[in-house]
């Protein structure tokens, strides 16, 4: 019997906190002996894994990488940031069948080491505007994001991104095909818990990071009357705790809002399912936030709770043809407050009831499929399909 398909994946992110990148491997496993390369430590799916320091950059960020930034040279810096060189001494000369790039930053890398295996682009959002509400960022690194999706997505495989709004940016901008693949979860066995009365149970999950707008979520359950609570299963961002203690202040020692250490994304829908609305807003600072459709929308589909959101084009049209909540008009915490004053323990179990009817069309069955069809389609044109 021949070997199985050797693939390498290649992501600058904490493997084991990168829910994305967990379920491509959940899949890349089934076809293949995956290598997996990044921060952190050996994801489950991994048959082995090459890690990076996590002090090391992904980025240039040298005096000398950011002059050639600067000189718009870009071909010269694309292989010399502190974690792609690590990563690629580390590959060696090792063949691989099929080679996975997950982000923008991880192409120049996958195709200096594929030795001419298919490289699918996994682009999770819009590369050229990550994070474009940073100057230095929009100044130095979106013209080379932008430089690395011209040069390289058209040799690409196969390209893929989370939404069918942003895969329409990488078709009109750079001529690729692009497939849709959300971060949508695995269904999950759950049914709508129970709803009190006198009470309606917010919750929010993510990474404390300042710029997501948590703050917003906790004035406005505060503003929003004492029917509310609000639990926050928070991700503590690399500061220190700074931002989450600025959070904890904000509160001001209400009872009705209590913070939690962030659970294991596996255990997150049955975490939240005891839960009635889930809540997020976040200002549309960049086209990523504009065209967002974030894991957490997806977490609390599968959790079976009602969804407020601030408006945003993909998860407007969700909830709006799904009826799971509803939509703020801006993002101000007054705003979002009126809103949720205008739940009650009916509407919140009519939203609930429709989340579940809609929890199987938005699991990641189709997506599963989305990456199947490229995984067999680039493993065959090496000969390696099973």
């Amino acid at each position: 019997m021949s070997a199985r398909p050797r693939i390498l994946c290649i992501s600058f992110s904490e493997f084991v906190a990168d829910a994305r990148v967990l379920r491509q491997l959940d899949v890349l496993a089934q076809y293949g002996d995956v290598v997996t390369v990044g921060y952190g430590p050996s994801p489950e799916r991994a048959s082995a894994h090459l890690e990076i320091p996590v002090e090391q950059a992904s980025l240039p960020q040298t005096p000398a990488g950011v002059m050639r930034l600067i000189l718009r040279r870009f071909r010269a810096v694309e292989l010399t940031a502190p974690a792609v060189r690590t990563a690629r001494e580390l590959i060696g000369n090792r063949d691989f069948d099929l080679v996975v790039a997950n982000e923008a930053r991880a192409l120049p890398l996958a195709f200096a080491v594929a030795n001419g295996a298919p490289v699918w682009g996994d682009m999770h959002e819009w590369a050229p505007g990550e994070r474009t509400h940073v100057l230095s960022w929009r100044l130095l690194v979106a013209p080379f994001m932008r430089n690395v999706c011209r040069v390289y997505l058209r040799k690409c495989g196969a390209v893929s991104t989370v939404n069918r709004s942003i895969a329409d940016l990488y078709e009109r901008e750079f001529g690729v095909t692009t497939a849709v693949v959300r971060n949508a979860l695995a269904l999950q066995d759950l049914v709508p818990c129970g709803v009190k009365e006198d009470r309606i149970r917010l919750v929010h999950s993510g990474a404390a990071v300042p710029g997501r707008n948590i703050e917003t979520l906790i004035d406005a359950a505060l503003l929003a009357g004492e029917r509310f609570t609000l639990d926050l299963y928070l991700v503590p961002a690399r500061d220190g705790g700074r931002y989450l203690r600025e959070l904890r202040a904000r509160s001001r020692g209400s009872e009705r809002i209590t913070f939690h250490a962030a659970v294991d994304p596996s255990a997150l829908p049955a975490t939240l399912n005891a839960y009635d609305v889930g809540v997020f807003s976040l200002p549309p600072r960049t086209i990523n936030h504009r065209y967002m459709l974030p894991n957490k929308f997806f977490d609390f589909v599968q959790a079976r709770v009602a969804i407020v959101f601030g408006t945003s084009f993909e998860t407007d049209r969700l909830i709006t043809d799904h009826s799971l909540g509803l939509i703020a008009r801006d993002f101000h915490a007054e705003t979002l407050a009126e809103v949720l004053r205008g739940l009650n323990a009916e509407s919140v179990r009519r939203f609930k009831a429709s989340v579940h009817a809609a929890a199987q069309l938005l699991s990641s069955e189709q997506d599963e499929a989305a990456q199947r069809s490229i995984i067999e389609g680039l493993l065959s044109s090496t000969g390696e399909a099973r």
